[in-house]
């Protein structure tokens, strides 16, 4: 039990986490699965965090997303058994799969190409395991990324090389809307939306038509599980940054100011008022480089400013970082004396998944300046 301790108290830069928000956002994604009447498995690739899951999760079926080997282990550990790794399973790392299943996981992993296929097929038949391995086929829904297009004569063909293989069993298919980050205004996401579910359900009719099971058809991106107006055909969905929260999700609609539950905490280490700059110790490590907000608008930068009980300080933001220095300014004069050296700062970030890959903890905060809780972090692959 962490005794509480402020955060004038913490060393900078840390990863700062609202508590009460967490609980809005998990709570908001649960009633949309609800809602849209699938199985809600939140993807921890970015909280990467045992309690974050187990709030996620309350109320759920208990599965979750995962992107690495690594995040695998660390929930299995934590009690998690029901993962599915939505990353592509090269041959490489069949053999730390198939060791999670005897610790007792039940994975689910996905393929997308032959090599990959027969490689997990070889290595189950040859397994002593408690129980199979359940593979999904990816599904190209225009993102672009990994997946066969729904339409493609190698699905099917695909699906077959993983059916009535000892010790592994074919679950159905998943697709991913990664395109929807690219969207300008609600509209096109329920556009997206529609087009993720409706390749996933196409995908799963061309197996069911050849005679393959597909009992699973997963989707997900935040954007689009917000926005989605219909899910029919489809069982599961899989966001995750609804979980934190940041300005490109701010920027989709996803969600208000009021509900990213995750900043950067820094400290002010310098002023410089004739070009209208103070600098804090958090820089491109702390922030990320990542930019992707600023599409949303001109004043975002790397993350807006925030003060210490995470009120938004109008106007101000990171225009600039280097490895360790974050610059922030505004339009109008900075507060200079509001924010003097030493004084402490939180920073909402641009991109949360890439901003909370440089912590190995979470200080959690209930609403003000208290850190209640450290809430370990896993990160590696």
């Amino acid at each position: 039990m962490l005794t509480p301790v402020d955060l004038r108290e913490i060393p900078t830069p840390a990863l700062v986490l609202d508590l009460p928000r967490l609980r809005a956002n998990a709570a908001f994604m649960a009633g949309r699965a609800a809602q849209l009447g699938v199985r809600l498995r939140p993807h921890l690739k970015t909280a990467k965090c045992a309690e974050v899951a187990r709030l996620a999760t309350r109320g759920q079926f208990g599965g979750i997303t995962v992107s690495t080997l690594a995040e695998a282990a660390f929930f299995l550990g934590h009690g998690f058994a029901d993962l599915t790794l939505a990353v592509e399973l090269p041959p490489t790392k069949v053999a730390p799969v198939l060791d999670l299943v005897r610790h007792g996981a039940r994975m689910t992993v996905l393929v997308d190409s032959p090599e990959s296929a027969a490689a997990l097929r070889d290595a189950c038949a040859a397994a002593e395991l408690p129980h199979p391995v359940r593979a999904l086929v990816e599904v190209d829904c225009g993102d672009r990324r990994g997946g066969l297009p729904a339409e493609s004569p190698a699905l099917v063909s695909l699906a077959r090389l993983l059916h009535g293989a000892r010790n592994l069993e074919l679950a159905g298919v998943l697709t991913h809307a990664g395109h929807s980050y690219a969207c300008a205004g609600v509209p096109e996401i329920v556009a997206v939306a529609e087009q993720e579910r409706a390749a996933a359900v196409a995908a799963a009719a061309r197996l069911r038509e050849a005679g393959l099971p597909c009992d699973t058809v997963s989707v997900g991106s935040t954007p689009t599980a917000t926005h989605a107006r219909d899910l029919r055909g489809v069982t599961e969905m899989r966001p995750g940054v609804y979980l934190l929260g940041d300005l490109d999700q701010v920027g989709l609609a996803s969600m208000g100011r009021d509900r990213v539950a995750a900043t950067v905490l820094a400290t002010v280490i310098g002023h410089y008022p004739a070009r209208n700059t103070l600098l804090v110790d958090a820089g491109g490590l702390a922030l990320s480089k990542d930019t992707s907000a600023q599409r949303h608008g001109p004043r975002i930068g790397y993350g807006l400013v925030l003060d210490m009980p995470g009120r938004e300080l109008e106007g101000l933001y990171v225009y600039r970082t280097n490895q360790e220095h974050g610059h922030v300014t505004a339009d109008a004069p900075l507060p200079y004396d509001r924010l003097p050296i030493g004084s402490r700062v939180r920073v909402m970030p641009n991109h949360i998944c890439m901003t909370a890959a440089a912590y190995d903890c979470f200080h959690v905060v209930e609403g003000d300046t208290t850190v209640v809780a450290q809430w370990p972090r896993v990160n590696g692959w």
